[in-house]
């Protein structure tokens, strides 16, 4: 996700004071309130219905694979140990993905997208322990497909997919094609839960409540907040599927994945919840834990995991 935040930004660092100039000589200059933090609590690892977690799945927007490795982001991979890692915005050409990430044992079956059209652009990748029953990429659109966004995995007890939802872009140029995006890939999704239940990782390039964003007001007409994005969002709820981290966390503040470069943003937590685990209803169940590992660095984007029984 990239955009210019601006009155993000203002609002955040409270730039709207009011009084006469010389009451603001005279008062003493306020102190810059300390940011709120999402503390990430414990893994809970017992669903609902008593079952173990037996999968664990980690999605990370990597904004450019090759500069996320050389920020050490594989060390942290290594450490969270998930058994699918799925990135989003790899801006990689698979000629060009290094070594450190291609040779990783820890991932013997490993699946890239990339943009036919424009290099360095999009891209996402899932990195497997276990091989996949079928593997397939895009969503069966060619306007959509060919920017290297979807990669979906069936394993026996459910589809995964990885997406990196198209930006509606600044000045919302793209807002229009985004609404078809929002369409196709609800009805790509619908269809595959006919067939098995799925997960759903990714950057999804939308904010869907007031909760999930630092200053809401400032942004109702920027990209990842106008009403036409989470509508689409909501739709894609009202369809069956679930917001795994609000299903668990339905009051969390201050819970965000994605803090832009300026204004030392993320050292303020002025950021947007941007990536989702979404579960079919069907396995609702076995979901046990929802996070956001908001301490990983190397990205504007923190990654997130899912534990969950299947």
């Amino acid at each position: 996700m990239k955009r210019g935040k601006n009155a993000e930004d203002a609002a955040a660092d409270g730039e709207n004071d009011s009084g006469s100039a010389s009451a603001k000589k005279t008062k003493k200059a306020k102190e810059p309130e300390a940011p709120i933090l999402y503390e990430d609590p414990p893994d809970k690892m017992t669903s609902k219905d008593g079952r173990d977690a037996n999968m664990k799945i980690t999605s990370w927007n990597v904004d450019g694979l090759r500069a996320w490795v050389k920020k050490k982001g594989l060390d942290w991979v290594r450490e969270e140990a998930p058994d699918v890692l799925c990135l989003q915005e790899t801006k990689c050409g698979e000629k060009d993905l290094p070594a450190e990430i291609t040779s990783m044992p820890e991932y013997p079956h490993k699946y890239w997208a990339v943009s036919d059209d424009k290099q360095g652009y999009s891209g996402v990748a899932m990195l497997c322990k276990t091989e996949p029953i079928n593997v397939t990429y895009g969503i069966g659109k060619e306007e959509h497909d060919k920017e290297g966004r979807v990669i979906t995995a069936e394993f026996p007890n459910f589809y995964l997919v990885t997406a990196y939802v198209p930006n509606s872009g600044r000045g919302l140029v793209r807002l229009d094609y985004r609404k078809t995006w929002d369409v196709d890939f609800q009805a790509y999704l619908s269809e595959l839960d006919m067939q098995k239940p799925l997960v759903l990782c990714g950057d999804l390039n939308v904010a869907h409540q007031e909760i999930d964003l630092k200053n809401p007001k400032g942004n109702k007409k920027n990209a990842g907040f106008t009403p036409e994005e989470r509508e689409g969002f909501s739709q894609l709820l009202s369809n069956g599927f679930v917001d795994s981290f609000r299903e668990l966390y339905p009051d969390q503040t201050h819970a965000y994945s994605f803090w832009t470069y300026m204004m030392n943003s993320r050292g303020k937590n002025v950021g947007w919840r941007l990536d989702y685990f979404l579960l079919s209803s069907g396995l609702l169940p076995g979901l046990c834990d929802s996070k956001i590992r908001n301490q990983a660095m190397g990205s504007d984007h923190c990654p997130i995991t899912l534990h969950i029984a299947v």
